[in-house]
């Protein structure tokens, strides 16, 4: 039988194995192809949602349907005669294309909900760390206590049962020394929660992170970030705020652990970090987390933007380059977590499109969610597909953003400035089924 020879199915008929077209335009359904073969009862479900009466289904790609045998003993399967013509029902048509529009409404709404969760909330954060800095010299206590709110609040989040995701968030959230904290508040405790960390210990890494760089509130504006052109006498003023930062956390009267992995969150496994050049298991466990994904965070999100790299392209260079200075252990950890393709990776689809990642789950994260540059639909209306849901559908390669065409760069529109935040992956919604 010709592959491309096929029959029309009435939607009631479909079963798992059968593969079936879609006469629908790709933002009217969820799934990565209009064309496929049905893996599961819950696609099934999805497929009736859509308002068809009929697909077209071709026996030739099918799985035969046990049971089905014609006089010949050949298997064959359920479905109208080859070549049926689908009778148009305006009437239908026309609630058929209303519920679409709802569906796609009310999923696109969804969505952008989730998303203003989550900016909300790292932009609250934010807040709360730059009231801390104003407060600390002359109310030490109260700093203390706005920044314990957010790490509570962050903490008692991420212990709940249920699995994570981590969220790519929109540009211009904030300014590099007020999202740096927050971004490595997010990742430490996402990361900390993966590895197992009791609440006290999450806590005391959520204030070491919240606060790491606030010694930096201490230096001239010019040293704060380090530059290749630093003198001697400059680099050595830039690492003091390390020294700046356990000061004032010892004012605000952090927890020992707290403070040491503030004093760490700059040394290294191979003792080339500062300031005290510790080695291996002389950093302690919290310190081997904080020291990495401040690293991580630096490389995304670098004082001058033109130097920034992709969130693929940190964890390469860390892993190929720099895994000697972070603990194996963790740097592993880190890595299942936000997967090779980390939310803020453009990439190529194995069906030559072009995608921003958007959310990966930090327990299942080699399949996430994109974006996907699709000409015919709205920048606006993109939805967001979940590449779990598609055994067919997978990422070819990772792209410099410099490489895409202009108009997939302007409808992808990756991000200069890398900001994260996390959610319960259960609540994400996505134009995702089950494959």
């Amino acid at each position: 039988m010709n592959e491309e020879q096929f029959d029309f199915i009435e939607i009631h008929q479909l079963r798992p194995g059968m593969f079936i077209e879609l006469e629908l335009g790709w933002m009217s359904h969820p799934f990565p192809t209009g064309s496929f073969k049905i893996g599961s009862e819950k696609q099934l479900a999805v497929i009736r949602s859509l308002g068809l009466k009929r697909v077209r289904h071709f026996p030739a790609k099918s799985d035969p349907l046990p049971g089905m045998q014609n006089a010949d003993g050949a298997q064959v399967t359920a479905g109208a005669g080859p070549g049926e013509q689908v009778v148009s029902d305006p009437v239908f048509d026309a609630v058929d294309e209303s519920l679409r529009r709802k569906q796609r409404s009310e999923l696109l709404s969804e969505q952008q909900r989730h998303l203003i969760i989550c900016e909300r909330r790292f932009v609250d954060a934010i807040q709360h760390y730059k009231l801390a800095v104003e407060q600390v010299s002359a109310f030490p206590g109260a700093a203390a206590q706005q920044c314990l709110g957010v790490v509570n609040g962050f903490v008692g989040d991420m212990l709940e049962e249920g699995e994570l995701a981590i969220r790519l968030l929109s540009e211009g959230t904030g300014d590099k020394a007020s999202m740096h904290p927050v971004n490595v508040t997010v990742l430490s405790l996402l990361l900390g929660r993966s590895l197992g960390l009791p609440q006290p210990d999450m806590i005391d890494l959520g204030m070491a992170a919240f606060l790491h760089d606030i010694g930096k509130t201490r230096l001239p504006d010019r040293v704060r970030w380090p530059e290749e052109n630093f003198s001697s006498a400059e680099y050595s003023l830039y690492q003091d705020h390390v020294a700046q930062g356990i000061a004032l956390g010892q004012s605000m009267a952090l927890s020992a652990s707290a403070l040491q992995t503030i004093a760490q969150h700059h040394e290294s496994m191979d003792g080339s970090g500062f300031p005290a050049r510790l080695k291996g298991d002389h950093l302690s466990p919290l310190g081997k987390i904080l020291s990495l994904v401040n690293q991580y965070d630096n490389l995304c999100n670098p004082s001058r933007p033109s130097a920034a790299i992709t969130p693929h392209e940190a964890l390469a260079l860390i892993f190929a380059q720099l895994k000697n200075k972070f603990d194996s252990v963790t740097l592993s950890a880190f890595i299942r977590m936000m997967g090779v393709y980390p939310p803020g990776s453009v990439v190529q689809l194995v069906d030559e499109r072009f995608a921003l990642v958007v959310s990966v789950n930090s327990t299942r994260p080699l399949k996430p969610q994109v974006m996907v540059f699709e000409p015919r639909v709205p920048r606006h209306e993109a939805l967001i597909l979940d590449l779990e849901y598609s055994r067919e559908l997978g990422i070819r390669r990772s792209l410099k953003p410099a490489s895409l065409p202009r108009d997939a760069m302007d409808y992808l529109s990756p991000r200069q400035r890398i900001c994260y935040f996390f959610e319960n992956a259960m609540d994400s919604p996505s134009s995702e089924v089950d494959s």
